[in-house]
């Protein structure tokens, strides 16, 4: 088994109205999240934002913007066996979309099981991870 590559993506994806959608993982199931992502091997951050949101929203040509932030955090350890024995940090590249308007999501099943576009405090409340929370009151204007 390949192990997963310790960076990924985060994609904040909101409206004009700066209605932030979150998604509800499948496992654990309380945990929320914006559109995020492992880098496969080789990939570049840039990449794997656009196959990430393509992924997980089934939103295409999509022009995210690079915030030019690079995050640290400890990978959560239900998820570490995942990784390399002994890698315990993740580098995350923060991207954002804001969306004229809230659109249409089509999940994939086997990652998410709900989605909602939320008030952006409301959604920084609700996200679990304290990256995504503060990417989401950096990022989205009030």
């Amino acid at each position: 088994m390949d192990h997963k590559r310790p960076e990924s993506v985060l994609i904040v994806v909101y409206t004009r109205q700066g209605e932030v959608l979150l998604l509800r993982r499948r496992y654990p199931s309380d945990f929320w999240q914006s559109v995020t992502g492992s880098l496969e091997w080789g990939e570049q951050p840039g990449d794997a934002a656009v196959r990430e949101l393509r992924e997980e929203t089934g939103l295409v040509d999509q022009a995210v913007c690079d915030c030019h932030c690079v995050q640290s955090f400890e990978i959560y350890s239900i998820w570490r066996k995942r990784y390399a024995p002994g890698v315990v940090m993740n580098q995350e590249h923060v991207y954002r979309l804001q969306l004229p308007d809230r659109v249409e999501i089509r999940l994939d099943p086997n990652e998410h099981e709900e989605f909602q576009w939320l008030p952006r405090q409301h959604a920084a409340d609700l996200a679990t991870s304290h990256t995504n929370q503060a990417a989401i009151l950096r990022w989205v204007p009030e």
